[in-house]
């Protein structure tokens, strides 16, 4: 078997010896659209997580068989296209999971406790300076008994969940915006909003969730209120978001995604300079224990490939 990994720098060096059990590993550290074709030609495996394949690139590519998506979500990857001619494909599902929940908490955690900004004060000398033994310039408060509304409850959202309950939070899961109907244990999405001290979303990225979070669902949130987003960026409004953090309408926001990765010099959020949002660069996902596990679960994709078998991470 030829595989490719078409964005191995994606995987931050991680150990990628298990995929040469099924044959011949080439890697890439990146590869961008006009270097496809080369590189894929006689490949019989892909392993891929960013770059775009499609219609065109299967066709410069006869031994093609398996597309193995280094990822949760497969919206790189033309399904249709790839079904047409013949070609699996497989993401891990999973595996990010520990990884994005330590890192909502952490968002969180620094929000309400201001630990960004008093680790500066301290590296700006205000604590040597401080008249008595600590210093109580910025309020902190604590995740017990607020209302911790989580919108998206499948795997990552019941296991923030099961965190928040530890913390001493009131869970409130949301109903799906735009829903005609309520289930049972949740709340309509614009309700949960008004009664909402902390928001984390952990939905996928729909039509029905494009900028779901805008300038009008954001007013519905109280003042005090702290927004997470570890799940992708075009589901908050990112102007509405710097506009709402600047008015002081929104206390806090912690965002790891972006509506355009890499980040763009002209984005809202990056040109936003206010100490009410923490941005970190797409990282939630990225613990070496989840890329060993995704790594693992890409290695049992191909075997379960080629032995014919069916796992829940084929599409």
């Amino acid at each position: 078997m030829n595989i490719v990994v078409l964005d191995a720098a994606t995987l931050a060096g991680a150990d990628l010896s298990p995929l040469a059990n099924f044959g011949t590993v080439t890697t890439y550290e990146h590869t961008v659209d006009e270097q496809i074709a080369s590189r894929i030609q006689d490949a019989n495996v892909i392993v891929s997580n960013k770059v775009q394949l499609n219609e065109r690139h299967f066709a410069q590519a006869p031994q093609l068989k398996l597309i193995c998506v280094a990822a949760t979500g497969t919206n790189n990857i033309d399904l249709a296209a790839a079904r047409t001619a013949g070609i699996a494909v497989t993401n891990v599902a999973g595996y990010s999971t520990p990884s994005v929940v330590q890192h909502t908490f952490t968002l969180l955690g620094n929000l309400m406790t201001n630990i960004h900004r008093y680790a500066e004060d301290c590296r700006n000398g205000a604590w040597q300076q401080s008249p008595m033994f600590c210093r109580l310039d910025h309020t902190i408060t604590e995740i017990a008994n607020k209302r911790f509304v989580i919108v998206g409850y499948g795997n990552l959202g019941q296991a923030v969940a099961n965190v928040a309950k530890a913390f001493g939070a009131q869970v409130v899961v949301a109903e799906r915006p735009h829903s005609k109907e309520v289930r049972r244990g949740r709340m309509a999405f614009e309700e949960a909003l008004k009664v909402a001290d902390i928001v984390s979303i952990h939905c996928p990225l729909t039509p029905q969730t494009e900028n779901v979070f805008n300038a009008d669902t954001l007013a519905l949130l109280p003042k005090h209120a702290i927004l997470i987003n570890t799940a992708r960026g075009g589901i908050v409004d990112e102007a509405a978001l710097a506009k709402a953090l600047s008015d002081k309408q929104l206390a806090a926001a912690g965002v790891d995604v972006l509506s355009t990765e890499p980040a763009q010099p002209d984005n809202p959020l990056i040109q936003y300079q206010g100490d009410n949002l923490l941005l970190t660069p797409h990282t939630a996902w990225a613990s070496k224990e989840s890329i060993d596990r995704l790594i693992a679960g890409i290695a049992d994709n191909i075997d379960s490939y080629l032995n014919g078998g069916q796992t829940n991470r084929v599409i």
